[in-house]
């Protein structure tokens, strides 16, 4: 009977390695899986030794103040792992903790793969010589990426992207957008919450002394209470609260979206909502990136295509002045909204067929034999 150890370091990882693990144990039911992670991951039968709530933090300044926490984390990790000693180890994106995990099982002799790696393509190239020493393979979900990693020598597949499976386009595009619905994903980790869902709400202030016919509606991350949301929105600004559960539907039936940077604008192209990327870090953080980022945009979508197909508007930019202009622009021109969702199709055909999952876990697991 085989035992992985999964290891997904964030809310967005969770969602995507437990989808990995269900392939697994369809293909490999006796399959016994321990590790770090969160309730999906849970749900799909893996015994979460630590939880992925724990290590939810952003940016270079935050990293930094929950360092002490994720030493006392990794040092019992290593125990367990050397107690437990599974047939592989599965990081899941997360790099800054997972580099250490992969460090840790490499040095157990525990074969170690990675599935959805960083992003390193985009800042601190020089991992990539990590990566080979300590990683057997890499399963790669965004099209551009095998590319750069065969240009290092790392073995490495593409799998395609899960969301194309969790989102499920044919049942969404019988779903018609409800004009004048705009949607606000303001992430999932407290401090990037925090920042951006104050400047939602200016925003929708804006539009609404403008006289526009607006209505907005949160989709909140498992993880974020509604009582939380509240507290960081205009009292004077009405707001509909959607369950995490239906939230690719909520999604479709925006005219067009606010979202915080990562893994929802991937899902929002997927869904084919235009959307307008908002982030803030602090300032330590941003100067780190402005200096070591090594790409156009920050966006998936954008960088699938090689363009800028959904604004994105960063730190200083993110203000509700800002977002307002651009809601209204977009809210004017409806030409414009259209030419966005036609460049989603676009976004969804590079990403592939369904089933990336079931086709990891196979490799996955003739990795494993051949091991």
């Amino acid at each position: 009977m085989k035992h992985i150890w999964i290891n997904a370091g964030e809310l967005s990882g969770d969602m995507q390695a437990a989808a990995l693990l269900s392939a697994l144990r369809e293909r490999e039911p006796d399959l016994r899986a321990t590790g770090m992670g969160g309730p999906n991951l849970a749900r799909a039968g893996q015994k979460n030794l630590f939880r992925v709530e724990a290590l939810s933090v952003m940016g270079i300044a935050e990293v930094l103040t929950a360092l002490p926490r994720a030493l006392r984390m990794l040092a019992r990790i290593k125990e367990e792992l050397a107690a437990l000693r599974p047939d592989a180890v599965v990081l899941v994106d997360a790099p800054e903790f997972n580099f250490r995990v992969a460090k840790i099982a490499h040095g157990l002799g525990i074969p170690v793969y990675y599935f959805i790696p960083p992003k390193i393509w985009a800042w601190r190239t020089g991992r990539v010589r990590f990566l080979h020493r300590h990683v057997r393979r890499l399963f790669c979900i965004l099209p551009f990426e095998p590319d750069f990693y065969a240009r290092y020598g790392v073995a490495v597949d593409y799998v395609g992207n899960p969301l194309v499976d969790m989102v499920q386009w044919p049942e969404l595009e019988t779903l018609s957008p409800v004009s004048g619905r705009i949607g606000l994903m303001p992430g999932s980790r407290r401090k990037e919450v925090e920042s951006l869902l104050p400047r939602f709400g200016e925003a929708a202030r804006l539009l609404l002394r403008q006289g526009r016919d607006v209505r907005f509606h949160c989709l909140r991350a498992p993880n974020m209470t509604e009582e939380k949301l509240r507290s960081l929105w205009p009292a004077d600004v009405p707001l509909v609260f959607e369950q995490p559960e239906d939230r690719y539907a909520a999604m479709r039936r925006c005219e067009c979206l606010l979202a915080a940077s990562g893994t929802a604008t991937l899902e929002a192209a997927l869904a084919g909502v235009p959307t307008i990327v908002a982030y803030r870090v602090a300032p330590l953080s941003a100067l780190v990136g402005r200096l070591l980022i090594k790409v156009k945009w920050v966006s998936l979508p954008n960088l699938i295509m090689g363009r800028e197909v959904f604004p994105e508007l960063l730190q200083d930019q993110a203000s509700g002045d800002a977002l307002a202009a651009q809601l209204g622009a977009w809210l004017d021109k409806p030409a414009q909204l259209a030419a966005v969702r036609a460049a989603t199709d676009d976004i969804r055909r590079r990403c592939g067929e369904p089933g990336s999952a079931g086709r990891a876990a196979e490799k996955l697991l003739a990795a494993m034999e051949g091991a």
